[in-house]
């Protein structure tokens, strides 16, 4: 049985692309074999993987227009088996995303169990892998909800400032409703600090998540790093651009500590 989690904040900016890209490929080297589902119509985590989106011959997006044709007794021609890619990282394979996906969420409104797309295309293919990361767009969407409803648990990147606290106390809310109506298995994998600088307010923040979610935060913190902003722009996670620098050796350290918790 795979683990799914679902890497969720509504707030940009805060390293949730980063995350998904980076922790996938640590888990694949490590020998787990791990899908990447970008859920996010920007499509940064594929790219981010190597991918070049405007290659694709199908995406994500094509698939979901196959599960909702199938809500109409119509023919279902793709599915997540056909559209998943190989990636440079041996056990790393792909859901392609593309801004087309943008237009999901439209047509998924009046689609009965719209909730529950992402989970249903999920299914057939969830036990080839020991690991599947969702990188859910950085808002509560009905696509942000879908994947909610299809994961296991929830990993939340916060940034280490002030600010990225605001939009915690909804999120997590967020997460007890979609639990207590659409998925009674979904639970908080843990918050991940993330964008750390030696700055009294980074500790500040820290302290506070810490004193507040308890055992819930992982020990790994992930620091401010140059490295870690160059990498996507050559299509590498971090541990192929540039293994030894700090970034990398966090999402190493993270890799290590989420197998850990999940026995």
């Amino acid at each position: 049985m795979s683990h799914i989690i679902v890497i969720a904040n509504q707030k940009g900016g805060v390293g949730k692309t980063t995350t998904a890209v980076n922790l996938s490929a640590c888990i694949a080297t490590m020998g787990k074999s791990t899908l990447l589902v970008d859920l996010d119509p920007q499509g940064n985590s594929t790219s981010g993987i190597g991918i070049d989106k405007k290659e694709l011959e199908a995406s994500l997006y094509d698939v979901v227009v196959s599960e909702i044709s199938k809500k109409d007794n119509a023919t279902s021609e793709i599915s997540a088996e056909n559209v998943i890619l190989e990636t440079q990282i041996e056990n790393l394979w792909i859901l392609p995303s593309e801004k087309n996906l943008a237009g999901a969420e439209v047509e998924l409104v009046n689609v009965p169990q719209r909730e529950f797309c992402l989970r249903n295309i999920l299914a057939p293919i969830q036990d080839e892998y020991d690991y599947i990361f969702i990188d859910a767009p950085p808002s509560l969407s009905l696509l942000t909800i879908n994947g909610l409803a299809a994961a296991q648990s929830v990993l939340i990147p916060l940034q280490c400032e002030y600010f990225a606290l605001e939009g915690l106390s909804e999120l997590l809310q967020t997460i007890i409703l979609v639990r207590d109506s659409l998925n009674n298995a979904l639970r908080l994998q843990g918050v991940l600090l993330t964008m750390f600088q030696l700055t009294n307010l980074s500790k500040q923040v820290i302290d506070d998540v810490r004193d507040h979610l308890g055992d819930k935060v992982f020990d790994t913190v992930i620091p401010r790093n140059v490295t870690l902003g160059e990498a996507p722009s050559f299509g590498m996670p971090i541990i192929e651009y540039d293994r030894a620098c700090a970034g990398a050796l966090a999402y190493s350290r993270l890799a290590d500590e989420l197998i850990e918790r999940n026995g």
